[in-house]
């Protein structure tokens, strides 16, 4: 298992690296300038240069990638805090100090990410301010989905081609079909609107809500229904296709005859039997969508007026605030990268032809 591990880790690092390449070019290459959106109507000049110098803009864009790989090195080189004042990275990382010339200090840190260009604020703080509210609403949408995927899943392959399963098929199709920023706008209409006043839930709400001082007040969990179920309508679709076709094939199989012939029960067949195999491919499906739900939550998010890591992006986005931009899509990355390395250990441990491979 552990050469499996590291085997499959060297894909995903070098995947991550890939998406830190192309994430930097891509933002980069836009033809916004931040530093004119930050002066507003102003035109002046000098202060123009003096924004975009502190920005690090006035540098080749080579050099800012080779400093942007930098800062996110755990492993890094700066310039000695008593040459010069500290760089950003050692005023807002944790840091131990590995190796000290009269120059450059060689650091063990944590990743750093910037500040945004907008707020000053880090952009590591941002993200770990808003990313707990975009994970409980993927988590909550993502055990809607797997729970009724499965549980419809079933049904239609028991049901296979009687009316249970053409309804259930129409339906996961139907889901499928629809964006997920148009599901939204419907879904939000009709349960918050038009029915608003038989299921008391609310338009626009976030997790939580906050006193007139900004601190933490109370929870809000009525308000993650419309938006968990907006954002679990497409993987319940897929979860629900997935598990009937893989119950098929797997009833096909010449185990479950036998284990038919021997006289054991429908629910004891599927339970000691076909659930195991059945899930292998649904397990897949789950961390993809899982992982995809983070950044599908950008539509969603904004629809209902959910606090969360999306309506940070779409905020950064309509300002041009590069740096919390690329913090987040790295951070959906990573996360993404990981799920999918820790569903392949999962897969492994699940399917005995990979065990012997």
């Amino acid at each position: 298992m552990k050469n499996y591990f590291f085997r499959r880790s060297l894909p995903a690092l070098a995947t991550l690296f890939g998406v830190i390449t192309l994430v930097f070019f891509l933002f980069h290459a836009l033809p916004a300038d931040p530093a004119r959106m930050m002066m507003g109507q102003q035109q002046d000049s000098s202060a123009l240069a003096s924004i975009q110098k502190e920005l690090g803009l006035d540098k080749a864009l080579w050099k800012q990638y080779l400093l942007y790989l930098n800062d996110l090195s755990v492993l890094s080189v700066y310039p000695h805090p008593s040459l010069a004042a500290p760089v950003g990275a050692l005023q807002n990382t944790n840091w131990i100090a590995l190796i000290s010339t009269e120059k450059k200090i060689i650091v063990l840190k944590t990743p750093y990410l910037g500040k945004s260009f907008q707020t000053g604020r880090t952009v590591s703080a941002i993200i770990s301010s808003t990313l707990p509210s975009t994970a409980v609403l993927a988590v909550v949408a993502m055990c809607i989905a797997t729970l009724l995927g499965i549980l419809a899943g079933t049904l239609a392959a028991f049901y296979h081609n009687r009316w249970p399963d053409k309804l259930l098929i129409l339906l996961a199709s139907s889901g499928l079909a629809g964006p997920s920023f148009f599901m939204a706008i419907v879904v939000a209409w009709l349960f918050a609107f038009v029915w608003g006043d038989f299921t008391g839930l609310n338009l626009c709400g976030s997790l939580y809500t906050l006193d007139d001082s900004g601190e933490f007040y109370r929870l809000e969990w009525q308000n993650i229904i419309l938006p968990a179920f907006t954002l679990g309508i497409r993987p319940l679709a897929v979860i629900t296709q997935l598990m009937r076709n893989s119950l098929l094939e797997v009833y096909a199989q010449d185990y479950i005859r036998t284990a038919k012939a021997k006289g054991l029960k429908p629910m004891q067949i599927l339970w000691r039997h076909a659930y195991r195999n059945a899930l292998t491919p649904v397990i897949t499906a789950i961390s993809g969508w899982f992982a995809g739900l983070l950044a599908g939550a950008v539509f969603v998010e904004y629809v209902f007026g959910w606090k969360g890591l999306g309506r940070e992006m779409v905020n950064a986005l309509e300002n041009a605030d590069l740096p919390v931009v690329m913090g987040a899509v790295l951070v959906i990355s990573f996360l993404f990268v990981c799920l999918n390395l820790l569903v392949d250990l999962i897969y492994k441990w699940l399917d005995p032809r990979i065990r012997l491979s």
